[in-house]
């Protein structure tokens, strides 16, 4: 088989070129067709962080227990019994909070850019009854009924104070 990046040579059934050091356990499932299986989950309870979407569930609970052991470190340090051990109780409390802050401005970022990129929502209306003639008359204009009115002359009132009542 030759590998596809130097094309050296190299013994079938081999996993990485002897000269470059591509891997090339691929290659004879590629040049047969086969699909590539891949590996199956683990279901042994593994834990996979960086899959994992963040929430905004996840940065509060981390924002609190990070606050919940800053407390204690505070309470130990004040007390008699933690000597000189609380200070290593702040290492979890700023870790917790950092991840927590983290992960809310990573969910919010993406609520974010979800709602940038979501099509626009368009309007429904209600369809409204078309005129079946094609030429509708001209629509007043204002000019026109203004216009009108100056030609005629308003009759005038005269005030009178002794016709007050």
């Amino acid at each position: 088989m030759f590998c596809p990046k130097c094309a050296t040579q190299n013994v079938d059934g081999a996993s990485f070129c002897r000269t470059c050091g591509a891997n090339i356990s691929l290659v004879p499932q590629a040049l047969s067709g086969q699909l590539v299986t891949p590996p199956a989950e683990d279901l042994s309870g593994g834990r996979r962080r960086r899959n994992r979407e963040p929430s905004l569930d996840q940065a509060f609970k981390h924002m609190f227990m990070g606050i919940a052991f800053l407390i204690i470190a505070i309470l130990l340090s004040r007390s008699g019994m933690g000597n000189g051990w609380w200070f290593w109780m702040l290492l979890p409390a700023f870790s917790l909070m950092g991840k927590g802050i983290a992960q809310g401005i990573r969910a919010r970022e993406r609520d974010r850019q979800a709602y940038l990129h979501a099509p626009p929502v368009t309007p429904s209306f209600p369809d409204r009854p078309r005129n079946p003639d094609p030429l509708m008359p001209p629509v007043p204009s204002v000019t026109e009924g203004t216009t009108r009115h100056l030609g005629v002359e308003a009759p005038t009132r005269h005030l009178d104070p002794s016709e007050r009542k």
